[in-house]
């Protein structure tokens, strides 16, 4: 089996490089892979990986482990909606956004490349706000948003990490100029503001060297030379959501998301068996966890009797399934279930060309206890059935949120 992978990966190079002691670890590795009981899917070489040791996109996944206790603690304040599934809504056995909004296949198909950079979480969270932004506007607004205005203003060393809920909210308060993949890359070409400003991996060439902590590229504030308009204005270019960030209880809650208003991000435990994902349903082998990773769900399907989630990766086409994967849905597998975000989807968009974005709409008026509302919105629009009273939202001295009958 060693001797068929090593032709194979053989095949595929070329007199640039040879393979190195990293590169017959990892064929070793994918051998084991291949050969365990009960496996979804199939490992192999990756071009994204050709020289790196086992574990090498640890410097990719800058989903923080923050994150998580950040993102209870925003739903606990109020600053995030917390989202359940509506039993009334009906969930398809299948589902893909780009065919399901046709008119924005090409901003839903945008593979992008964080080259060598922990910006996982801020590509994911520009590349499904570019997602839902053309989705709002029935494909009339087909612009990349740009991660690099996120990922370094959000974050001042956001190859180190960041968290996406953090990331939400900067595009809803301070909104995302437009900006595609470095050096025009990538199905939207340039003319956007703020481009990308790390090289892409391309396949079979060398590698971009990893960007270490506190080297970050600067936050930018004004648009790219190469820039045209209408986006070459770093002041009227950017584009926000109404409403809040939001999250979700439960499978079902995302997928409804996901239908209602387009992909959403998620944050998973990447272990270094991942790295050598080829195709099919991927489950973990590996016991070795690398880091935490933010990508972004466009869809799901079942193959074989196996729930699956579509995702886009951000390690380039040339990476898995053409840029995308598969995991096993239903079973939180390696965590792709509980740290889901994304704008609520109550409230449009605006900027750019679209004018200010539009407040969110109360939430619907409804009667029950006050303290089951976990968040502003549900809060104001409550009336406790018991006294008639309209709830109230009080925040205490350290900032925690919550809904009471009486004033504060």
């Amino acid at each position: 089996m060693m001797k068929i992978l090593l032709v194979a990966f053989c095949a595929i190079a070329t007199a640039r490089y040879e393979l190195n002691e990293h590169d017959i670890a990892r064929l070793g590795q994918i051998e084991a892979i291949n050969n365990h009981s009960g496996i979804l899917w199939k490992a192999g070489p990756n071009e994204r990986f050709h020289g790196r040791p086992i574990g090498a996109s640890k410097i990719l996944c800058g989903s923080l482990p923050t994150f998580k206790p950040s993102l209870a603690n925003a739903v606990k304040k109020g600053t995030a909606r917390l989202i359940g599934a509506d039993p009334k809504v009906d969930i398809p056995a299948d589902f893909d956004a780009a065919a399901n909004w046709p008119n924005c296949a090409k901003v839903i198909g945008d593979i992008r490349d964080q080259s060598s950079c922990g910006c996982c979480w801020a590509v994911a969270a520009a590349s499904a706000a570019s997602d839902r932004l053309c989705i709002f506007s029935n494909g009339t607004v087909q612009v990349p948003l740009s991660a690099n205005d996120l990922c370094f203003c959000e974050e001042s060393d956001g190859c180190g990490g960041g968290n996406a809920n953090y990331a939400w909210d900067f595009i809803k308060k301070s909104g995302l100029v437009t900006g595609g993949q470095n050096g025009g890359l990538g199905p939207f070409g340039d003319g956007y503001c703020s481009q990308y400003p790390l090289a892409h991996n391309k396949p079979l060439g060398p590698g971009c060297p990893p960007i270490e902590p506190g080297h970050s590229p600067a936050c930018p504030t004004e648009c790219d030379g190469s820039a045209k308009a209408p986006h070459d204005n770093f002041e009227t270019d950017a584009y926000n959501f109404g409403g809040d960030v939001a999250t979700y209880t439960d499978v079902k809650s995302v997928q409804q998301a996901i239908m209602k208003a387009g992909p959403v991000e998620t944050s998973f435990d990447v272990y270094d068996d991942f790295e050598n994902y080829k195709s099919g349903i991927y489950h973990r082998v590996s016991s070795k966890m690398v880091g935490g990773h933010a990508v972004r769900i466009v869809g799901w399907g079942v193959d074989k009797g196996v729930d699956y989630w579509k995702i886009a990766n951000s390690w380039n086409p040339y990476w898995g399934e053409s840029g995308y994967f598969r995991i096993i849905r239903g079973t939180n597998e390696c965590g792709i279930e509980d740290s889901v975000v994304s704008n609520d989807g109550f409230a449009g968009w605006g900027g750019g060309g679209l004018g200010p974005a539009p407040a969110p709409s109360p939430g619907p008026p409804h009667s029950e206890a006050c303290f089951i509302n976990q968040n502003q919105r549900d809060c104001i629009s409550c009336t406790d059935p018991e006294s008639g009273s309209t709830c109230h939202w009080c925040v205490d001295d350290i900032g925690i949120g919550m809904c009471q009958e009486s004033a504060c």
